[in-house]
């Protein structure tokens, strides 16, 4: 899985960034998660267009929701409908300025919730509901007030009818059908804590005998450990005597140590205080003399008979995973519990693998409700010391425990990254662990890219609760299905449904509607290599349907009809009329008849143009193919026609695109020279010192609404002999992460003074979008004198454009 350097994006005062993938997949309805790092004015808004970055919504005329958190310098939370306040409440949701805070906010016919954290739907702050909605707001644009707004991990996430369920999927709702028990104890779940265990006989290994009665009190060697020190053995079950204790103190210690509060009355609390000295329950006795000095200072209030609250400092402040938080227990002690199984109850194996961990039953019971089944039903694991566990990762069980332990989820960022994080999930959700479950969707979702879709998809495609995850997936896949069905073949192993909800997605994007019919011909057939319908038409020649398709041959016609044959030229229609293809596959020839039908005979006629077959994809590229060197086809030429709407003019002038160099702007490094198609004799960009290496480099932006999958380029030498040998072309999407398109080692092409000079880019990532491109010089031209000059006139990039 790739796993990208996380996108940071800071809005300066009074601008607004729009980018293009943060829009709703359906108007009037979506949900937008972020971060956010800003003194005051973290101000989000909502229309139906882009807007430009120096947009501003107080001149904002057109119709939009803008929501304000923070404003009035960080004092009120505010609301506006078309520029009118609508909210104006105070104090609430406001921002932070030491650190990034995590917000959401949702959409839905109107009804704007606004809510602090990491998951959506969780921790509401405010909502508002618009009596005459506008259900036309789509896109998203990030803006600010009169300070800079750091923004990063911004998510766009879909709605549905019942969106606040859609989200408890991530929140870890399970809602498995054969296991209602098993369901009513989840929704429960987050009233479970460590306080169901005080003095439970359920998973306890040691015993306190108290007071003249001799009673048992049970408790967990653990949780005590962790929290003071009772003298306690690893080796046997302990006994502790306190036969001159009442029942009532050893109570109010437990239930401080296990729930984080406890009420004792005056006349005990002396003994209360002993007992915790005697344990070292240092937070206790710290309380125990606040209180016992209190009442001496005001001998008033010293009733005997009166009870007091103790509570631990901490106990309001609850978050994240840790079960530790809000109770008086020292989390480095616990950990280390883990890491040397001390008083370890259970040792975990895992078959073929061998001891994994010593761990405790408790602990293990807190977080999932499969495990406290396991140790307390009758089970074999309910009386052995030892539990086998089939078919699970070794370091993803370990990172569980970790995270059991210590609350947090650590994995190291490399290669294994993703994997592991997937393993993870599947353990999480195996085992019930609902706040590890949230941790590892909400990490899925960041680092989710192109080449970590189908890996995804294949793993969660059956789990109930990553619903939220699979449909971002399918959409992920579905906006870049040319590079997803090209560079690996994953997809091919994708089941019926999955692959059908791509195939159908609103937001499918193709360079060409056969591309779309070659992935799903691979589809059917289980194609172990790269293909097209012309080798699978052969093979159904030189065979049969049956041999081809194997067990999806009955899946055939379903998906067909998927394909919108109309938009494949017409040649290329009347070829397949002709094919096996057409003759074998009843549904195949009707649907390519079909088509042949619409074109001869036209929409009108044919009475099919509100059919979706009949329609062009709502985000389709514009091909602009290479034909020759200084050719008028290329994407900064078309830039410069306002997209084919005016006569050209240099796009530079027109800031329709963006050209730096790696040296400063001069006379003879001037950016709108690259594409003003007249040739320059002294023309180049100089070098400078990146990463501690010389380079140099010419860079374009086509644009933030603008994406080029590139497949060509060309490239014109100004009037010098300094001949370039060794350079990269290069893409990104911000600026800043470049992925190779082409590398050139020893190129010896560039000959002449004002010679042409043109590249196909070939392989998987010329059917990646990029919004940059730029020329990178990497090694010495042939010009002794200058030869880190990067001596160019002329740049032209082809592709499929939107």
């Amino acid at each position: 899985m790739e796993t990208k350097e996380k996108k940071f994006l800071t809005v300066a005062p009074f601008e607004c960034a729009w980018i293009k993938d943060l829009k709703f997949r359906e108007a009037g309805r979506g949900c937008v998660s972020f971060d956010a790092f800003a003194h005051n004015d973290v101000t989000v808004v909502f229309r139906e267009n882009v807007g430009s970055q120096h947009y501003h919504y107080k001149r904002d005329n057109s119709p939009h929701y803008t929501v304000i958190i923070g404003s009035h310098r960080n004092s009120r939370l505010k609301i506006e409908v078309d520029g009118k306040t609508v909210v104006d409440v105070v104090g609430i949701g406001l921002c932070c300025s030491s650190a990034f805070q995590s917000y959401w906010i949702s959409i839905y016919d109107g009804l704007i919730s606004i809510g602090k954290g990491r998951y959506p739907f969780q921790n509401l702050v405010f909502e508002w509901l618009d009596t005459n909605p506008n259900c036309s707001v789509q896109y998203v644009g990030l803006s600010s007030w009169d300070k800079h707004v750091g923004y990063r991990n911004v998510n766009v996430l879909p709605l549905t009818q019942n969106h606040l369920s859609l989200w408890k999927q991530v929140n870890s709702e399970y809602n498995g059908d054969g296991d209602e028990e098993l369901e009513d104890e989840q929704t429960g779940y987050d009233k479970w804590g460590l306080e169901n265990f005080l003095e439970s006989w359920e998973l306890s290994d040691m015993l306190f005998i108290v007071g003249e009665e001799a009673r048992s009190v049970p408790a967990h060697k653990v949780i005590l450990q962790a929290s003071g020190n009772f003298g306690l053995s690893s080796s046997h079950e302990d006994v502790i005597q306190l036969q001159q204790v009442a029942y009532p103190t050893l109570h109010a210690l437990l239930q401080y140590v296990y729930a984080g509060q406890t009420q004792i009355s005056e006349a005990q609390l002396s003994s209360l205080w002993g007992l915790a000295l005697r344990f070292e329950v240092m937070p206790l006795v710290k309380q125990c003399e606040e209180a016992m000095e209190r009442f001496k200072a005001n001998k008033k209030l010293s009733d005997l008979g009166e009870t007091m609250e103790l509570s631990y400092a901490s106990s309001h402040i609850h978050f994240g995973g840790n079960f530790c938080c809000g109770l008086p227990i020292n989390m480095q002690r616990l950990q280390q519990l883990l890491l040397t199984g001390e008083y370890s109850d259970i040792s975990i194996y895992i078959e073929g693998q061998g001891l994994i961990a010593r761990a405790h039953k408790v602990i293990l019971g807190l977080y999932s409700v499969p495990f406290t089944k396991m140790f307390t039903n009758g089970m074999c694991e309910s009386n052995s010391p030892e539990v086998c566990l089939r078919d699970v990762s070794p370091a993803a069980l370990k990172a569980m425990l970790e995270f059991m332990y210590c609350g947090d989820l650590r994995i190291e960022d490399n290669e294994d990254f993703g994997t592991l994080l997937l393993q993870l999930l599947l353990l999480s959700d195996k085992f019930g662990i609902s706040l590890l479950h949230q941790e590892c969707c909400k990490m899925l979702l960041e680092c989710l890219s192109e080449d970590s879709v189908c890996p995804i998809l294949q793993a969660v495609s059956s789990i109930p609760s990553c619903k939220l995850i699979k449909e971002t997936c399918e959409r992920k896949f579905a906006m870049h299905f040319d590079y997803c069905t090209t560079a690996s073949l994953d997809f091919i192993s994708l089941d019926e449904t999955t692959f059908r909800n791509i195939i159908q997605h609103p937001d499918l994007t193709v360079i060409s509607e056969e591309r779309v019919l070659d992935a799903i011909l691979m589809w059917y057939m289980k194609s172990e290599k790269l293909c097209g319908w012309e080798v699978v038409n052969e093979l159904i020649t030189n065979s049969t349907l049956e041999c081809v398709f194997k067990d999806r041959l009955k899946l055939v016609n379903d998906l067909l009809a998927s394909v919108r044959f109309s938009l494949l030229p017409y040649p290329l229609l009347k070829k397949l009329e002709k094919t096996s293809l057409s003759t074998q596959i009843s549904a195949f020839g009707d649907l390519v008849k079909e088509a042949i039908n619409y074109i001869e005979c036209g929409a009108a006629t044919h009475g099919n143009d509100q059919n979706e077959r009949f329609q062009h994809r709502r985000s389709s590229y514009k091909e602009l193919q290479y034909i020759c060197d200084g050719d008028s086809n290329g994407v900064l030429y078309f830039s410069g026609t306002s997209y084919g709407e005016h006569p050209w003019v240099n796009p530079v002038l027109s800031k329709r695109i963006t050209i730096t160099a790696s040296s400063p702007a001069s006379r003879h490094t001037d950016p709108k020279v690259l594409v003003s198609r007249t040739y320059q004799g002294t023309c180049f960009a100089g070098p400078r010192m990146e990463n501690g290496n010389i380079c140099a480099w010419w860079m374009v932006d086509i644009g933030k609404d603008h994406q080029l999958m590139c497949n060509y380029y060309t490239l014109r030498q100004d009037g010098s002999r300094a001949y370039i040998r060794n350079w990269k072309f290069q893409g990104c999407m911000d600026g800043k992460t470049w992925i190779d398109l082409r590398v050139h080692e020893n190129d010896q092409t560039m000959c002449k003074p004002g010679q042409f000079a043109s590249w196909p880019v070939t392989g998987p990532n010329a059917l990646l979008p990029f919004r940059f491109f730029r020329v990178l010089l990497t090694g010495l031209t042939t010009d002794a004198s200058n030869p880190w000059n990067l001596c160019i006139c002329f740049l032209e990039l082809y592709g499929y454009f939107r």
